[in-house]
């Protein structure tokens, strides 16, 4: 990994919290996900196996590079990663290029979404989401913009740094049936 691609320093507790995060994308392998704010690709390509197809979306075209190596060494050839501000790249064009999401991952940093991705999000409706978060505040603040069309279905806290307030949680959303 480079210097500015950022990995999950507690191995251990990162590879429960994948886990998790794999258990609520409910994955059959027939579903598109999109990994917003993907970073090195870790999620993405530890979920790719129970997917059709992955797209990869971070802004650090060092974490990026990252990705792709990973997804090599991993021999993950069904996942795809592209560098640039995720509010930039997910529009409709890019949408239409790469299918439409079954089911979304997002990771954001700590200042959570930006206000036009979580409108995106709205606009698109994927089936379902799962938002991870190290930053609860953000995250809730978050979901209750996603309120207009999400449920939450299941919240997992996975603790990464044991006696300390860090955490990482995750939140299953799916759409509402209007």
């Amino acid at each position: 990994m480079g210097p500015k691609s950022f990995f999950q320093t507690n191995t251990y507790q990162g590879e429960a919290l994948y886990k998790v995060t794999r258990e609520f994308a409910g994955l059959t392998g027939s579903e598109v996900v999109y990994d917003l704010y993907c970073g090195t690709g870790s999620i993405g390509i530890f979920v790719s196996r129970q997917a059709k197809k992955v797209i990869g979306i971070e802004l650090i075209k060092e974490a990026i590079d990252d990705a792709i190596i990973n997804a090599e060494q991993n021999n993950v050839t069904n996942a795809t990663f592209y560098a640039g501000d995720v509010i930039d790249i997910v529009d409709d064009a890019f949408f239409a290029k790469h299918g439409a999401p079954d089911v979304i991952i997002t990771d954001p940093p700590r200042a959570g979404m930006h206000e036009k991705l979580v409108e995106k999000l709205l606009e698109v409706g994927a089936p379902k989401i799962v938002y991870v978060s190290c930053n609860p505040a953000t995250q809730a603040r978050d979901l209750a913009l996603l309120d207009a069309m999400y449920s939450v279905e299941k919240v997992q806290p996975v603790d990464m740094f044991p006696h300390t307030h860090h955490i990482e949680n995750v939140v299953l959303l799916k759409k509402d049936n209007f």
